[in-house]
C-alpha cells in the first residue's frame, strides 16, 4: 500500500457525509481526525489521549514524515490504536498533505514553529474543506493565515482554527464562558476583563521556545512586522473598527485590586499574554464585537499577596525581559540554547502528572455587575493539559458539529470555531469550566 494511502479502518462506519451540503465539505471522508506530527512529543500525547478519550467508532489516523517512527509511536498507543492508519507527508509535500486533507474531517497538527512548517498544511485544509487545529502560540502565522485562508476557507466551509492549547483555550473560552453568562442575565456588555493566571507548576515547552525565537528574528529585520507584532488589533478582521484605548502594554505591572476587588498584591506579566490578547480581541471582533463595544482585555500572573508581592512581580518582569533581550542577541542565544529546552522535548511522565494551572477571569460590566470565571486544568500546562485541549478540540470538531457554533467558516477561534462543544467536551474530560457573579 502507498504511504499516503490510508489503511482500511477496522472499526466504525465509513462513510460519514459532512453537514455542508455544497461545496468540498460535502465529500464523503475515510477519516474523522488526522494527527499531523504524532512522533513529535506533544503529537504522541495528543494521540495517546485520544486513543483514551475518542469513541472506539472514530477513525483516527497518525501522520507525519517517518513511516517508521509513525509505527513505533502507534505501537506505544496500545490496543486502541493497533489499527489506526499510517499517512506519510513531508511539512513542505503540498501533494501529500492535499492527500491529508482530503481524505479527513479534521486534520490536527502539532508541528511547529508554524511559521516555518504550518502553512501548507492549513492552505490544504482551507482548501479542501477540511477543518484544522493547532497549537500556534505566532502572533504573525497567524495574521499570515488570516489573510491567506480565511475567505478560502469560508467558501470551502473549513474551520481554520488555531491556538487550540494552553495558547489560548483557557483564554479565549474563559471570556466566552464569561460573555455567554453576562448575556444570560441581562446585565449589559463586559468591560474592563482580565486573565489572571492565580496558580501553576509545569515547565516551558522546547517548541514554544523556538517559535519564539522565529518570531524575535523576524521583529528584528522586518520594521513593518515588528509593527504588526506590537499591534494589540492585529489579528482583528477590520482594524478601524476597533476601540482606541490609547498604549496597550501587555507587560505592565498592575494592582491586584485594580483588575478586581477579590485580588491582593501585585500581579506580574503574564508570557503568553501578548498572544492571547489579540486571539480573544479577535474573538469579540469576528463576533461583531458582542462582547461590548468597551470591552478592553488584559492578562497577568499572581505574585502573591504579601509585602514581598511587587518585589516578586518586578523579578518576574524582569525575567521575562531579560529572556526576550537575550533570545535577540547571538552570544546571549547561544548560551540560553543550551540551557532551556530544545524542541520536541518535554519532562517525564510524572511531571507531566503533578503540572497543573489555574486561571481566572474577572470582568465588570456596563450595569456594574461583576462576574469571575475559573479554568483549572490537571496536569503540565504546556503538555498533558495542552494534548487535552487539543484533542478535544479535534473532537468536537468532528462528532460535535450540531453543537459548533454558527458559522460559514474561516479563520477562527476556539470561541468562535468550537465554543460552546469545547466547553462541554473539557469538563467531561475534567476540565473546571465555572462562572459565578461577584459581590458589587
Amino acid at each position: 500500500m502507498d504511504d499516503n494511502t490510508p489503511d482500511s479502518p477496522k472499526d466504525g462506519p465509513r462513510d460519514r457525509p459532512h453537514d455542508n451540503p455544497a461545496g468540498p465539505r460535502s465529500r464523503v471522508r475515510d477519516l474523522d481526525i488526522v494527527v499531523y506530527g504524532a512522533t513529535g512529543f506533544v503529537g504522541e500525547l495528543t494521540a495517546a489521549h485520544l486513543a483514551a478519550a475518542a469513541p472506539r467508532s472514530t477513525r483516527i489516523a497518525l501522520a507525519g514524515r517517518s513511516r517508521e517512527r509513525l509505527e513505533a509511536t502507534r505501537s506505544r498507543l496500545g490496543e486502541r490504536a493497533r489499527d489506526w492508519p499510517l499517512l506519510v507527508a513531508d511539512a513542505h509535500d503540498t501533494a501529500a498533505l492535499g492527500g491529508i486533507a482530503a481524505a479527513a474531517h479534521v486534520v490536527v497538527t502539532t508541528v511547529g514553529p508554524y511559521a516555518r512548517y504550518g502553512m501548507p498544511l492549513a492552505h490544504a485544509c482551507a482548501a479542501a474543506g477540511t477543518d484544522y487545529t493547532d497549537l500556534s502560540g505566532e502572533v504573525l502565522f497567524v495574521r499570515d493565515s488570516i489573510d491567506a485562508h480565511h475567505e478560502l476557507a469560508r467558501g470551502t466551509g473549513a474551520r481554520i482554527v488555531h491556538a487550540c492549547g494552553f495558547d489560548s483555550v483557557p483564554s479565549d473560552i474563559g471570556v466566552h464562558v464569561l460573555h455567554e453568562r453576562v448575556r444570560a442575565d441581562g446585565a449589559g456588555e463586559m468591560t474592563g476583563t482580565a486573565l489572571v493566571l492565580t496558580s501553576v507548576r509545569g515547565g516551558i515547552s522546547g517548541g514554544t521556545i523556538d517559535s519564539l525565537r522565529g518570531q524575535i528574528d523576524t521583529m528584528r529585520t522586518d520594521r513593518a512586522r515588528r509593527r504588526q507584532v506590537l499591534d494589540p488589533y492585529t489579528l482583528s478582521p477590520d482594524r478601524a473598527a476597533e476601540p482606541d484605548f490609547g498604549r496597550q502594554s501587555d507587560f505592565a505591572l498592575l494592582r491586584g485590586s485594580a483588575v478586581s476587588p477579590a485580588l491582593r498584591g501585585t500581579l506580574a506579566p503574564f508570557v503568553m499574554a501578548p498572544f492571547n490578547t489579540r486571539v480573544v480581541r479577535r474573538s469579540n471582533a469576528l463576533r461583531g464585537h458582542a462582547y461590548g463595544s468597551r470591552f478592553r482585555y488584559r492578562e497577568a500572573m499572581a505574585a502573591g499577596r504579601g509585602p514581598l508581592s511587587p518585589l516578586i512581580a518586578a523579578g518576574t518582569a524582569a525575567g521575562i525581559g531579560g529572556l526576550l533581550a537575550g533570545l535577540a542577541l547571538p552570544p546571549t542565544r547561544r548560551l540560553l540554547d543550551r540551557l532551556l529546552p530544545a524542541p520536541g522535548t518535554g519532562p517525564d511522565e510524572e511531571t507531566r502528572e503533578r503540572g497543573h494551572f489555574t486561571a481566572d477571569l474577572f470582568t465588570i460590566t456596563t450595569t456594574g455587575a461583576r462576574y469571575t470565571a475559573r479554568f483549572r486544568a490537571q496536569g503540565d500546562p504546556g503538555y498533558r493539559a495542552t494534548a487535552v485541549m487539543l484533542g478535544q478540540s479535534a473532537l468536537a470538531l468532528a462528532l460535535d458539529r450540531d453543537a459548533l457554533p454558527d458559522s460559514p467558516g474561516g479563520v477562527l477561534t476556539p470561541a468562535t470555531g468550537i465554543g460552546d462543544a469545547l466547553v462541554a467536551r473539557l469538563r467531561a474530560a475534567g476540565t473546571t469550566v465555572a462562572v459565578r457573579p461577584l459581590p458589587g
